[in-house]
């Protein structure tokens, strides 16, 4: 006697997304990845491939959530689905913005005009094109960016006002065309990361454009946009990993796919996921984004550009094959109590521990120590927890509106008392985010990022030359090159009259923000300084090339190069080449000092500055600043003058290698 077959379950049923805690634990891994390569990329190099897992995940989850609500009611109500967007992300992003309005106008407002953009760029997930015009991109080493690790939201936020429509339209002509959607979806994947091979720019790239170098920049409306941060910041050039996700949950519906062949596969996907899960760890240790240049500024990793992004998707959703499969053990292992625990506070755990870090370290870029990450969890988790438990949670559920409105059954005296206070301490935490929010949007207007800065005054500098004329005669000849060595870049500059005698012009101090913490002290004693973070080799021989045209340089110059990356014999040359030939000052360099690996290599090259230009006297900060370790930051490794007394101390250097006597106004 035959049987029946069995009735097929309900079209409700096999379209609902159930809870998959195996993707709360990919979640986890993720989030930690981020973490600990913001803490220190040396830790892992590749960490920040975490955030492509999280648009992967992403992609798969909003397009299954679209699917299952058009099966099962015909429609997508694309207000209700904002809404909950908006409900999920907004409270917690609006907490962050304010506790960092508010630190900065009680601890340091220096920043609050530098960071006013970013502000309005998080408010309006815009921060990714905001990073991109103005120049602070995700590699440059800024003072303080408390809001910088918001771009990947911006990204998603995006996504999520887009996708809804096309998926409406996508859905109205029939879900059984879905899995050739997903296949184009797919060719969608692929030509983006194509694009992103093909506009990729190897080699070294200048920390800033110049008007003689745009190598690695287009120019945009007067601005220098750098290509490979566009590539990486961009909506568009980092859509791959979305589209592979939604094209994965096209053809990929955990209740669907328990009807299929594919039911008792557990055991073959969770051999899927293990290598997914390998390849995901061999990708995050052994890619870096960016590093130094051989000769000079930034090298970006050709393989992250030219197919790491790529992968990196691939190996996430084999991952998320086996996680939302009923039947294999990989969504039970990755979904056990603590993956759980983290995973369902990733969202928060990324939005704080970026300012977090800065508040600790107080410079992007720099690595944290491993007690002052552990201090950072201590400080991150807490918020992170207090934020889940009452502000996310509770709106996210809708209790917000139940206790603005009131309980019925909850109107005790003890109840009436409960919400007084809470009303209190939120109307005050609204008083002082309203306040420092006023301090914020009233602060000095500052160009934000320094790539920012020096770019716009490139480009005026560009707009303005007239009569350009090369400076490529060094001040003291060289003797003849030796093999290997480079032809000094030409400098351009304008041509200039000077109004004062050289003797008379004071001397003049060149450097990056090692010498801008002594600026009052140097200023003090009659020297002009012009000093600013995150410079570079290339840009100070730029600025020497325009403080030549504007005849502000006279027979004494101090300059100080080589922290924030490699500075070549070429750079270096460059930078004599572009003094006063007809002064033969006095040029005074020091080395550097930092825990990063081309500090050793520039070293050597300044020291043996004297053998090739006799005028070059070297102050060697390296060896005297050992002398008051005591006295430089330690968050940074000891790179930056932290008290009065190392300030005065740097000072004094160097007036002891021009001479006292001979300082003029």
């Amino acid at each position: 006697m035959g049987s029946w077959p069995a009735p097929s379950a309900p079209r409700v049923e096999i379209s609902r997304v159930p809870y998959l805690p195996g993707l709360d634990g990919l979640r986890a891994l993720a989030v930690v990845a981020v973490m600990l390569y913001h803490a220190n990329h040396e830790w892992l190099s590749g960490g920040f491939l975490g955030v492509e897992v999280f648009f992967v995940i992403s992609g798969y989850l909003i397009t299954l959530l679209l699917i299952s609500e058009y099966e099962r009611a015909d429609r997508i109500n694309l207000k209700q689905f904002w809404i909950r967007r908006a409900r999920r992300l907004l409270p917690a992003l609006t907490v962050l913005m304010g506790l960092v309005a508010v630190y900065m106008a009680i601890f340091d407002r220096r920043p609050q005009g530098q960071t006013r953009g970013d502000f309005v760029g998080g408010l309006f997930y815009g921060s990714n094109w905001y990073q991109i015009w103005v120049g602070q991109g995700y590699t440059a080493v800024e003072a303080f960016v408390p809001l910088r690790h918001l771009w990947s939201l911006a990204v998603e936020e995006q996504f999520y006002l887009i996708w809804p429509v096309v998926m409406v339209f996508i859905l109205r002509r029939g879900t059984e065309r879905l899995p050739r959607v997903g296949l184009w979806l797919v060719g969608l994947s692929v030509f983006v990361s194509l694009a992103v091979a093909v506009l990729y720019v190897g080699g070294d790239i200048p920390t800033t454009c110049s008007p003689d170098n745009m190598t690695g920049y287009w120019r945009v409306s007067g601005r220098c946009i750098n290509i490979n941060e566009a590539l990486y910041l961009g909506t568009f050039t980092r859509a791959s990993g979305v589209m592979l996700g939604a094209a994965l949950a096209m053809v990929w519906r955990p209740f669907a796919i328990l009807r299929g062949p594919l039911r008792n596969k557990g055991r073959l996907l969770d051999l899927v996921a293990l290598a997914g899960l390998i390849g995901l760890g061999a990708l995050m240790w052994g890619i870096t984004l960016s590093g130094e240049g051989r000769d000079f500024g930034t090298r970006f990793d050709p393989w992250l550009f030219r197919g790491g992004f790529f992968l990196t998707g691939v190996a996430t959703l084999m991952v998320i094959a086996a996680a939302t499969h009923r039947r294999a053990v990989t969504g039970r292992l990755l979904g056990n109590p603590l993956f759980n625990w983290v995973g369902t506070r990733s969202y928060g755990l990324y939005l704080y521990h970026w300012p977090v870090y800065q508040v600790i370290r107080e410079f992007a870029g720099v690595g944290l120590t491993l007690s002052q990450f552990v201090l950072a969890m201590f400080i991150t988790v807490p918020i992170t927890e207090a934020s889940y438990r009452f502000i996310e949670t509770p709106i996210r559920k809708g209790r917000l509106r139940e206790w603005l409105h009131g309980d019925r059954r909850s109107r005790t005296p003890a109840a009436y008392r409960a919400r007084r206070r809470t009303a209190i301490i939120g109307t005050t935490a609204v008083a002082l985010v309203a306040l420092a929010s006023v301090s914020i949007a009233t602060a000095d207007n500052v160009c934000v990022g320094q790539q920012a800065c020096d770019n716009q005054a490139a480009l005026e500098a560009l707009s303005a030359t007239t009569q350009p004329v090369a400076a490529t005669t060094p001040s003291t000849p060289p003797p003849s090159t030796q093999p290997g060595d480079t032809t000094p870049t030409t400098v351009v500059a304008t041509t200039t009259s000077t109004t004062l005698a050289p003797e008379l012009i004071a001397p003049v101090a060149i450097g990056e923000s090692v010498m801008l913490g002594a600026l009052p002290n140097l200023q003090a004693g009659g020297i002009t300084v012009n000093a600013d973070v995150s410079r570079q080799g290339k840009q100070v021989a730029n600025v020497v090339g325009l403080l030549r045209a504007g005849g502000q340089l006279g027979r004494t110059v101090i300059i100080q190069t080589g922290t924030n990356g490699s500075v070549s014999d070429e750079t270096l040359d460059a930078i004599m080449s572009s003094l006063p030939p007809d002064l033969t000052p006095l040029v005074v360099f020091l080395t550097v000092k930092a825990p990063r690996g081309w500090i050793a290599g520039n070293n050597e090259r300044i020291r043996a500055l004297p053998l090739r230009y006799p005028n070059v006297t070297v102050l060697d900060w390296e060896q005297r600043s050992a002398e008051i370790a005591g006295e430089l930051s330690s968050s940074d490794g000891g790179i930056h003058l932290n008290t009065a007394l190392a300030k005065q101390f740097y000072t004094n250097l160097i007036f002891d290698a021009i001479g006292r006597p001979d300082l003029k106004k």
